[in-house]
């Protein structure tokens, strides 16, 4: 059997040969598939849902297990069906290799693109037996579906699934619009931000088991610790990857440049907060070239009060101060873009007043904790940087 998709995005099954025919198409029958079990109620509506899970017993032939696919696409009932499906096998000897369950890619192949299959196998050799547990999840269909799903996983505080529909649009090689930017920006600041407290708070207490000289707590909290600063990197290379492949070629606009530019700065920064030698390096070195393309953008076609000039501003001197250790750049970068924004709050529009006032108190508190330490002498200042809160950053 051969299963061919078309434009409407079903599945029909046609026989196996050079040419279909409309006589080779086949009707999917409940006599093609098996037997399942469906409560007498259930109705094709959203009044009344398909419960889940159902249990499906289909007949091993490929032609039924195609056909029952079709039919579990076919249900628009709920977004999410947890399916139980045994694939009756042979009884009688085999002789060679048993027949496989219907692999990953397979299953996936079956499926339109607004589907998305996620199967795990169990094979009990002695009832000869095949389980197929299945999750099917109808996935957005649209950009606006993955833009409304964000915002809802965003009210629901899931921020993992606010990434992974930001996403979405994110690689569709298209300009995205200020929202869009936006939710983007805030899915990802969500995941990561928590883990670098955790990175921080975790590092706080090893620091002080270390100097207690606990060896056993050490080493316990270091292998705890390299588990959050695996998962910090897994989350900063998945979003520099989006921004190098989709986000910085389509992006037309000096303000998305500059947006996207600085959000790759920012999360080599934050690869660089946790990583040593080589690595950190590495990791300074592309914040710092970033950084500096979203500069050399935001002074020509940026206004001094613009939120995202002010805020890239803001997370390159913090750059400067924690990555470079450069207290005096630091300070220099931040008072500069303070006070050409202060020189230019008369011409500040209404809309953005809010944004670009608290990213200048945020400077201003910066430039004040830091020219602080600069005051002190170099044994105070660094202890006062052990014990201190992070920089303010956007």
């Amino acid at each position: 059997m051969l299963l061919t998709p078309v434009s409407s995005g079903s599945i029909p099954l046609q026989e196996e040969s050079s040419t279909a025919t409309d006589a080779d198409v086949v009707k999917i029958t409940p006599a093609r598939i098996g037997q399942w079990n469906v409560p007498q109620n259930t109705r094709d509506d959203a009044d009344n849902p398909l419960p889940s899970p159902i249990s499906i017993t289909c007949y091993e032939q490929p032609s039924a297990q195609a056909a029952l696919f079709q039919l579990v696409l076919n249900c628009d009932f709920i977004p999410i069906k947890s399916i139980l499906i045994s694939i009756n096998r042979p009884t009688t000897p085999i002789r060679e290799s048993p027949p496989q369950p219907l692999s990953a890619s397979t299953s996936s192949s079956l499926l339109s693109d607004s589907h998305h299959l996620i199967p795990s196998y169990v094979f009990d050799a002695s009832l000869r037996v095949s389980l197929h547990i299945f999750t099917l999840i109808q996935m957005p269909e649209s950009r606006e579906d993955s833009v409304y799903l964000a915002k809802l996983a965003e009210q629901a505080e899931r921020y993992e699934e606010m990434v992974e529909n930001m996403k979405r649009v994110a690689s569709s090689d298209q300009e995205l619009t200020v929202e869009e930017r936006n939710l983007l920006s805030v899915a990802y600041k969500n995941v990561i931000g928590a883990r670098r407290a955790s990175w921080r708070i975790v590092s706080s207490i090893e620091q002080k088991e270390e100097s207690k000289g606990n060896e056993a707590q050490v080493s316990m909290i270091k292998g705890y610790r390299e588990k959050i600063e695996s998962e910090l990197a897994k989350i900063c290379e998945d979003i520099l990857d989006v921004l190098d492949k989709h986000l910085i070629p389509s992006a037309a606009s000096g303000e998305s440049k500059v947006f996207y530019h600085k959000m790759m700065g920012d999360y080599h920064r934050y690869l660089a907060e946790f990583a040593t030698g080589d690595k950190r390096k590495d990791s300074a070195d592309k914040s710092l070239e970033a950084y500096k393309a979203a500069s050399d953008v935001a002074v020509t076609e940026l206004p001094p009060t613009h939120p995202i000039r002010l805020g890239l501003a803001l997370n390159f001197s913090v750059f400067y101060y924690e990555i470079l250790n450069s207290p005096d750049r630091a300070c220099h970068l931040a008072k500069q873009a303070f006070d050409d924004a202060i020189a230019e709050l008369d011409t500040l529009s209404e809309e953005s007043y809010k944004d670009s006032t608290l990213i200048m108190q945020l400077l201003r508190d910066n430039l004040t904790l830091w020219t602080s330490d600069m005051q002190d002498s170099v044994d105070k200042a660094a202890d006062a940087k052990d014990e201190a809160e992070p920089a303010a950053e956007e």
